[in-house]
């Protein structure tokens, strides 16, 4: 199985936690070189003031614990 569809199981786990609260979160790209997951933040995770801690320390630490490789996640 390649990274990518590791991520996105990953993602899988994360996501019921962001959708409780009317957010959701969408696999966009890895990149094998910087080692960046890019992500789409979308519903009310778009524009609310905690997104940035919820991609940061939530989702972020949540890959790392599984892809120690992972050296940021970012949303585009």
């Amino acid at each position: 199985m390649k990274i990518e569809d590791k991520i996105k199981k990953s993602l899988d786990k994360i996501r019921p936690a962001l959708q409780s609260d009317g957010g959701d979160v969408q696999f966009v790209s890895w990149d094998d070189d910087t080692k960046i997951v890019k992500v789409q933040l979308m519903g009310m995770c778009v524009g609310c003031p905690m997104a940035g801690i919820t991609l940061k320390q939530g989702i972020e630490v949540e890959l790392k614990k599984e892809f120690p490789e992972i050296e940021s996640v970012e949303n585009v």
